[in-house]
């Protein structure tokens, strides 16, 4: 039967021999060993006897006795004193050559033989980032920025200065840039564009850039606080969030979004996205997306989420659409003239797109003052005012109706008349007629029902009629015959009675025995069925009034049409030769500040030293499409500071 013997060589040969049923030896696909020769063997496949079949490991040439043995060669291993991994966070270590030209391809070799690493002062934490530019290889710790020249080495004179270059390393001398700046543990953050890169030093609370004169904080124009705050804060529960960079190349621009860990949040990430404009030196917007990643390609700007890629200022959306979601553009402003003086804003305007409304205004806080009920609370208490719609949204019209009861009613439901004759034209006097009041008429088409009439008679001929009792859905052109005579007497209806204006539902009822507060719930034009809120108390041919106000987004709805034919006018903006004014109209709720006379609603305008107003996009107007602002300013006069 087979065996296996260990053999301690390091170069060998695995020798399996098959033996045949005659006990010969046979090598199968072989062409064999002569015979002649000492341990050959023929190249003849036959039947084996699988129990004397063996493999052996051999290190004598052709397995023979005494044949020549194969060296041990180099060992294909080697043993080391310390075999403990360990990693070394602040060092780089680089493979062999790559030359596609001739085919050397040794990236998968580390000698280590040869000096193939170079570290970084540890104490500025580990490598997150390398960038490799022209000659230079940029290295990013945690607490440093730092620069070393690659495939050259700098050699400096006694003075210091560097005099000429080797080209004997891969990796130089290690040079660190001015200031204790790092990348923290966001190589995320990381873009670049040109010479210029830029990246986020979470433990500094601060957003670099480095370029040819060094790191200068970008976070410092205007957003400091702002980027202290957010920074410091941006972890959760231990657990570090991310700061994703990328350069908007479409827009030339820094973007930066900071994003809490969305795993150890029971309510979703906190996050924020904003722009570094370079051409301005500041920040210049919020964005309203979460992106995973952002990059650029070909002057085209794009971001990833989840598994999906999305192409930035595609004209294919809507502007605002981020991710399949719509979202308003917004412009936050602060109206502060003569900063010293205490002021009554009491108008506002702008200049730009149709579609823009104030989404909130709010006067600077009048000092801190102590509750009344709760008490125990400071309140420190501002004005505020109502939202002002956009110049369609804002958009209303008032129609007015009345109508005629048909019959009394103490309910909530009555019938107004509808369709009864008010003139008319004799087409034939007939015959055999008296003069009667009150007589009964038919009509064709049958359709109108209760008209009589007054008869005057001159030789059984009928010359003037008196309408006695109207009647209700006749039509004009329907043909009336009166009764008696010879039932010969004709005449055409010219006209018909019927409710004037519009009746929309939450229309305000007027008239003798509608009581206040009763408003219209529904009326059918086709029967004049009115049904209202609360019970009428009406006489039969009462006249009803009706009045209402109907916004643009009910005109459909309410009125059948989208263009009624009633004046408009708006509740928000106006607008006069593309300028949109709007009256600033105080919602301030708080109670009433010491000193003031009067507050709240019982005023026009906000008070206070200046005041925040944030204007945006209306979800009406040309929906995604572009919409400018060029320019917002207020009207006020000076107070005595109550």
């Amino acid at each position: 039967m087979g065996a296996v013997v260990e053999v301690k060589y390091f170069n060998s040969f695995v020798l399996r021999k098959t033996i045949t049923g005659s006990k010969q030896p046979i090598w199968n696909g072989s062409f064999g060993i002569p015979n002649d020769l000492n341990g050959g063997f023929p190249a003849t496949a036959e039947s084996t006897d699988q129990a004397a079949n063996w493999a052996i490991e051999e290190s004598r040439i052709r397995g023979g006795y005494n044949n020549t043995s194969t060296s041990y060669g180099a060992k294909a291993y080697l043993v080391e004193e310390e075999p403990n991994a360990f990693t070394r966070f602040n060092a780089m270590i680089y493979s062999g050559i790559f030359n596609s030209r001739t085919g050397i391809n040794d990236t998968n070799v580390f000698s280590v033989g040869t000096d193939i690493s170079k570290a970084t002062d540890p104490a500025n934490g580990s490598i997150q980032r390398l960038y490799a530019e022209d000659t230079n290889l940029y290295i990013f710790q945690e607490n440093k920025v730092s620069r070393a020249l690659i495939d050259k080495d700098a050699i400096y004179s006694a003075e210091g200065q560097g005099a000429v270059t080797s080209s004997n390393l891969v990796i130089g001398v290690i040079q660190p840039i001015a200031g204790k700046y790092g990348i923290s543990k966001n190589p995320e953050s990381f873009a670049v564009y040109g010479f210029n890169k830029y990246f986020a030093d979470k433990n500094n609370n601060v957003i670099l850039r480095l370029s040819n004169n060094g790191i200068d904080e970008i976070s410092s124009a205007g957003m400091r606080d702002y980027f202290r705050d957010e920074l410091n804060n941006l972890d959760v529960s231990g657990t570090p969030g991310f700061i994703r960079g990328g350069w908007d190349l479409y827009n030339s621009q820094y973007v930066v979004s900071t994003q809490q860990n969305t795993i150890y949040k029971s309510s979703g990430a906190d996050y924020k996205t904003l722009s570094f404009d370079p051409t301005v030196q500041g920040w210049t917007s919020f964005y309203s997306y979460l992106p995973d990643q952002l990059f650029s390609v070909k002057n085209n700007y794009y971001t990833t989420k989840g598994d999906k890629l999305y192409k930035h200022y595609s004209t294919s959306v809507n502007r605002g659409s981020f991710y399949g979601t719509n979202n308003k553009s917004n412009v936050t402003l602060v109206f502060n003239p003569e900063p010293t003086r205490s002021k009554t804003f009491n108008t506002i305007n702008y200049e730009g797109s149709n579609g823009w409304y104030v989404e909130s205004m709010l006067s600077d806080q009048t000092g801190q003052d102590p509750s009344v009920t709760p008490s125990g609370q400071w309140l420190s208490p501002s004005d505020t005012g109502l939202e002002i719609l956009s110049y369609l949204d804002g958009e209303y019209v008032e129609p007015t109706g009345n109508g005629q009861t048909v019959a009394a009613s103490a309910i909530t439901t009555v019938t107004l008349l509808i369709g009864g004759v008010t003139s008319y034209n004799i087409t034939a006097g007939g015959t055999g007629y008296t003069a009667t009041t009150g007589v009964a008429t038919t009509v064709a088409p049958a359709g109108g029902t209760g008209l009589t009439v007054d008869t005057t008679v001159v030789g059984g001929v009928v010359t003037h009629v008196v309408i006695n009792a109207v009647g209700s859905s006749y039509s004009v052109g329907d043909v009336v015959t009166i009764t008696g005579g010879g039932g010969n007497a004709k005449f055409t209806v010219t006209s018909v009675q019927s409710t004037t204006g519009d009746i929309p539902a939450g229309a305000i009822v007027s008239g003798v025995g509608v009581s206040s507060g009763t408003t219209v719930v529904s009326y059918n034009t086709a029967n004049g069925l009115l049904t209202c809120n609360q019970a009428l108390n009406v006489a039969a041919e009462a006249v009803l009034d009706f009045t209402a106000t109907v916004p643009r987004s009910s005109y459909n709805t309410l009125l059948g049409t989208t263009i009624p034919g009633w004046p408009r006018y708006y509740s928000g903006f106006n607008r006069k030769e593309n300028k949109y004014v709007a009256d600033i109209i105080n919602n301030t709720t708080l109670t009433m500040i010491p000193g003031e006379v009067i507050f709240g609603s019982n005023i026009s305008g906000l008070k206070g030293f200046y005041l925040t107003t944030k204007v945006s996009t209306d979800n009406t107007t040309n929906l995604g499409a572009e919409k400018q602002l060029f320019s917002v300013g207020t009207n006020y006069i000076m107070n005595n500071g109550y």
